[in-house]
C-alpha cells in the first residue's frame, strides 16, 4: 500500500497548480492583450495618424492609438510604424 503523506503531498501539488490555472486563465480573461477598447481602428484614425507621422510627430501617434484603441505601447509603435499612406490614384 502507498505512503499517505505521498498521496497527501501529490494531492496538495496537483490542487496548487490547478489553483494556479484557474487564476491565470481569469487575469488573461480580464486584461486581454491588444484588444481595441475604445472606437477601434477606422479611416478617421487612420489619416490622423498618417498626418501626424508625416510632420515627424511619432510619439504622439503611438499616443493617439493607444487612447482611441486601448492597446499596449508595443502594439501601437508596430501599427504606427508599419502603416503606410495609400499611393496616389492614376
Amino acid at each position: 500500500m502507498s505512503n499517505p503523506i505521498v498521496i497527501l503531498l501529490l494531492t496538495a501539488v496537483v490542487v496548487a497548480v490547478v489553483i494556479a490555472l484557474i487564476v491565470l486563465t481569469v487575469r488573461a480573461a480580464q486584461h486581454p492583450r491588444n484588444t481595441l477598447v475604445g472606437g477601434g481602428i477606422g479611416p478617421e484614425l487612420v489619416e490622423r495618424v498618417l498626418d501626424l507621422k508625416a510632420t515627424g510627430q511619432i510619439d504622439q501617434a503611438v499616443f493617439l492609438v493607444r487612447g482611441e484603441t486601448g492597446m499596449s505601447h508595443r502594439a501601437a509603435t508596430r501599427f504606427v510604424r508599419k502603416l503606410t499612406p495609400p499611393p496616389p490614384p492614376h
